[in-house]
């Protein structure tokens, strides 16, 4: 974001010159010990993966094969323009096509890289899958793992306890569990949440993209200490606020990470009018993360292109996009700037695979065909 940018748009809002930005979140606590950072979003929640996560793109070379390099300069990137946690290797870091091995290089990588908590994206529709990769990201260096329901079985939530369970069972580390029915083609029941919260000790987050805001209601008011509810639609984060969601897991934070960490600020100082009034001007910047005839995370890795950021094309059956949606990207880019809302990168040359932020290259990087 431009110099002062922010803060014209910030105190612009109804109530920005008024804002206080109170501290004393237990992510405060952990970086008075030398962990995680608090940054403006994180000290209005207690979110052990704090408010604002995005769910990062997998950059990929100009033949498709994993960026390393490329994951570590946007990761770090990102951390730097408003992200307190990241997902890798989820829904739009094209999880279902990255092999093992390339998760579990990304993986180490990028937590290797940036000081804050990295969810890996684990599950998938084969419990014994899961469990074995599952067990496996205990060793790379990751926060918390992140299981999906399993798509396409379509099991009862008799099925999705046991699997749930029996993939928890086999890290000692956090476990956000993914409701994306949409995708998946079944919900999880809250009251199969309420359950797997009591009973499995590390399952301890929920990630609510059913768009079922009364049922996200019911789960924060029965749930049992310590289980945490996250947005995973960024057009309902405010809404979900509302009713007990600690943060978001977005996409959008790719291009306005800032500014929607000032809404999710606004909301937690109290202060609903300007979180009311933040959330509307985002609302172009944040319906342009996904259409029926660009799906997520095509017009993400869009953005990022547009931007300089590492990204390179989806892999099939996703990719590679039209050059509409690029087109499309730079105009919402015109867009934003004018507005004041973008993250502005400082970018080099773009690289083979889009690649452009400076200084981002890891030394233990490489591409993994």
């Amino acid at each position: 974001m431009a110099a002062g940018s922010f803060e014209a748009m910030w105190s612009a809002l109804p109530g920005g010159d008024r804002c206080e930005r109170p501290v004393g979140s237990c992510r405060q606590a952990a970086a008075a010990r030398g962990g995680y950072p608090v940054t403006m979003a994180s000290t209005h929640f207690a979110g052990r993966f704090g408010s604002v996560v995005t769910a990062m793109v997998t950059p990929f070379d100009a033949e498709g094969a994993l960026d390393v390099d490329g994951a570590v300069a946007l990761a770090r990137w990102l951390v730097d323009h408003g992200s307190d946690g990241l997902v890798v290797a989820g829904t739009t870091g094209e999880g279902p096509v990255l092999s093992d091995e390339e998760k579990l290089t990304l993986w180490e990588a990028v937590a290797g890289a940036v000081t804050v908590p990295v969810v890996a994206g684990s599950g998938s529709n084969d419990t014994a899958h899961s469990i074995h990769l599952t067990k496996a990201l205990s060793a790379t260096g990751v926060a918390a793992a992140l299981v999906v329901t399993p798509y396409y079985n379509r099991p009862s939530q008799a099925g999705l306890r046991q699997h749930f369970a029996a993939v928890a069972a086999a890290t000692d580390l956090p476990v956000m569990l993914y409701d994306i029915p949409v995708r998946t083609g079944r919900k999880i029941a809250t009251d199969t949440v309420l359950t797997l919260a009591t009973q499995v000790p590390n399952i301890v987050a929920v990630k609510e993209a059913s768009g079922d805001v009364i049922g996200a209601a019911r789960l924060v008011a029965h749930a049992p200490p310590g289980l945490e509810l996250y947005s995973g639609d960024d057009p309902l984060t405010l809404p979900l606020l509302s009713v007990g969601a600690v943060g978001v897991v977005s996409v959008a934070s790719h291009w306005v990470g800032t500014a929607i960490g000032a809404m999710i600020t606004a909301f937690g100082a109290g202060e609903v009018t300007r979180a009311t009034s933040a959330n509307a001007a985002l609302l172009d910047a944040v319906a342009f993360q996904s259409s029926e005839e660009h799906p997520n995370p095509l017009p993400a890795k869009a953005m990022c292109r547009a931007l300089g950021l590492p990204a390179g094309q989806c892999r099939l059956p996703l990719g590679p996009a039209d050059p509409e949606l690029d087109e499309a990207a730079a105009a919402m880019v015109r867009q934003l700037r004018a507005l004041g809302q973008l993250e502005e990168p400082a970018v080099a040359a773009p690289g083979p695979g889009g690649a452009g932020v400076a200084g981002g290259a890891s030394a233990a990087g490489g591409r993994v065909a």
